[in-house]
């Protein structure tokens, strides 16, 4: 029986089979599979005859290969910088993604302002016309004269552009417009992308030129296509946020070249995106007074202390099983919180539909959040109001104890900044500060009971 001259790809892990599966055996997703044609038809090198070339006096020594000391490019946007790790590395790959209307292209076009001050820059746009960037770059009040627009979908003939003119720095926007002429799959596809991607990186590598990729979002929220795309780039930055908040995060998923735990705040505004130099104030605004339910916390994103509302709610369920709804906060964890504040506490919450939010489009994901979510839903149970000037700050484990967080003299200084008067602590931690040396009154507690105390004063 002859071979099949198709395979099929999982779009998002890259799984390989010459059969359509409705379910991928590596990644476990569903209706993943694209159809492509296969090139195991063509001649490799050993068949062809040609051997493979000496690569011998291309080999160096680790101390020899010199560094530069500008060796990044400094984008104009200091929460661009940070995420980055410091600026743009020269001869990097980095792919920038986020759900359409995001401000992906609003960005790229607005560092172009600063970087065409010193650097040339070649913008390639497969998505729009070179009148449509003119005018999103009068709005945008970006009129360097070392910009250059390039329309094309080519990858083959923007890679060669881009070695032959050499520009400082490029913009391929966006990545699943791209398309290679020999490979018979449509734009987008799974082996367009990777292959269009793998062509960028040489260029980028070969040229010591930094470019920066766009990628669009599927409807799962994962950039589309785009696990293979992953361990080619050299960095990968997620654009998050409501379409309906102006408040945007840009986070690092990868970074080579720095750290991953940052984040960049920005603000759409009519001129573009603004950056947000305090996020706490920004998440603490318009804060409810005399309301039961509601505490702040701070978590560490990177080396940044940043403070966020923690709202609860819990009513009086009508359903048969109470409901357990969340925003901001991992679900099962959750679950775990109330099973620790029923069986430690012996707060019954089984008649209860429990909602817990986090204001302002944020995520807590360190565990250092635990213990303002467990006091929230405690104050809102009760129905007694935390002091709004009060901060938490702690991780609760099985046995209703509060365990130690890192980083505390940050979380202290930045609750301190901000004005709040009392912050509770887990009591392991507090014989790592001086309590001197804050203007701040300072509660550890070592179990759930201890905390709670604070808010029955």
């Amino acid at each position: 029986m002859p071979k099949s001259r198709y395979t099929y790809t999982c779009n998002q892990c890259g799984y390989e089979t010459s059969k359509w599966h409705g379910k991928c055996p590596s990644c476990g997703a569903w209706n993943s599979f694209e159809e492509e044609l296969s090139d195991s038809s063509r001649p490799s090198a050993a068949s062809s005859g040609n051997a493979s070339p000496d690569l011998s006096d291309k080999i160096m020594e680790l101390e020899s290969i010199g560094v530069d000391s500008d060796v990044r490019y400094d984008t104009g946007v200091g929460e661009l910088n940070r995420v980055l790790g410091g600026g743009l590395v020269k001869g990097s790959l980095v792919l920038l993604g986020g759900e359409p209307g995001i401000g992906k292209s609003t960005i790229l076009l607005q560092i172009c302002q600063y970087l065409g001050e010193e650097h040339s820059i070649l913008y390639v746009s497969g998505e729009e016309s070179a009148r449509q960037i003119k005018l999103r770059a009068q709005r945008l009040g970006v009129d360097t004269e070392n910009l250059y627009i390039l329309t094309a979908t080519d990858a083959e003939a923007v890679a060669s552009t881009i070695a032959g003119s050499a520009p400082d720095i490029a913009i391929i926007d966006s990545i699943q417009t791209m398309s290679i002429s020999r490979i018979a799959s449509s734009p987008g596809s799974i082996t367009q992308v990777r292959e269009c991607t793998n062509l960028f990186m040489h260029t980028a590598k070969d040229q010591e030129i930094p470019v920066i990729i766009v990628g669009h979002v599927n409807k799962d929220g994962a950039i589309a296509g785009p696990k293979v795309m992953e361990h080619i780039v050299d960095a990968v930055l997620y654009f998050e946020g409501e379409r309906h908040q102006s408040y945007r995060l840009l986070r690092a998923v990868k970074n080579r070249f720095g750290s991953t735990n940052e984040i960049g705040v920005f603000e759409m505004l009519d001129k573009g995106l603004a950056e947000v130099a305090n996020p706490s104030q920004m998440l603490l605004a318009g804060r409810p007074h005399n309301v039961s339910g509601t505490c702040v916390a701070c978590v560490m994103e990177g080396s940044r202390p940043i403070l966020a509302e923690v709202q609860a709610l819990a009513a009086k369920t009508s359903y048969s099983a109470p409901r357990r709804m969340v925003t901001g906060f991992d679900f099962n964890r959750l679950n775990i919180l109330i099973a620790v504040l029923e069986k430690r506490m012996g707060i019954f919450m089984g008649g209860l539909d429990v909602y817990v939010n986090i204001v302002g489009g944020f995520r807590l994901d360190e565990p250092a959040a635990d213990l303002p979510v467990a006091m929230a839903m405690f104050s809102a149970v009760m129905d007694k109001q935390i002091d709004e000037t009060l901060i938490a700050f702690g991780e609760i484990g099985l046995g209703g104890e509060i365990r130690s967080v890192s980083h505390l003299s940050q979380r202290i200084r930045e609750a301190e900044r901000m004005g709040f008067t009392k912050v509770v602590i887990p009591k392991q931690s507090a014989g790592s500060i001086d309590t001197k040396d804050y203007n701040i009154e300072i509660i550890p507690a070592s179990t759930l009971k201890q905390a709670f105390s604070v808010i029955n004063s």
